[in-house]
């Protein structure tokens, strides 16, 4: 069971550092990505799927040698649960420091105000969400190398 454990969780170490660094490189050259947004969510889904395996491991009765390896499996869900809400945040953030009151408010400025404000969240929710798969890439790295015994 300890080679699928640290198979699932390198390969969602790998997905998320991807993602990490491909929306770090677009976020400097503010560029938007779908890309990103599919690999930040496939990192996503392999963070769940490796938490799945380990609690399937622990019915089990296998049991790691280092208790901080239970962290590293539920500390990235957290994390991502955190960044979701800062991401949700983001958009608010960005109308306040404009002095723009709600999103209609952005729909009363001329169209190149409209994509400057859009560019601008999107951004910002890619750098939390950037932040976001580069931490629960090292957590699954970390988990990997704990994960003796299970």
């Amino acid at each position: 069971m300890s080679g699928v454990v640290v198979a699932t969780a390198w390969a969602a170490a790998a997905i998320n550092a991807a993602a990490g660094i491909w929306g770090a490189w677009r976020w400097w050259r503010v560029e938007p990505s779908a890309a990103f947004w599919v690999l930040l969510r496939a990192g996503q889904a392999a963070t769940v799927v490796f938490a799945v395996v380990c609690g399937i491991a622990a019915i089990g009765g296998h049991t790691p040698d280092d208790g901080l390896f239970w962290l590293y499996v539920a500390l990235p869900i957290a994390v991502a649960f955190v960044a979701e809400q800062l991401r949700i945040l983001s958009a608010q953030s960005v109308l306040e420091a404009r002095g723009l009151p709600d999103a209609q408010a952005v729909g009363r400025l001329d169209d190149a105000g409209q994509r400057s404000v859009v560019l601008a969240i999107v951004r910002r929710e890619m750098g939390v969400m950037t932040a976001e798969a580069l931490a629960v890439a090292f957590l699954l790295g970390r988990a990997a190398l704990t994960s003796g015994g299970i």
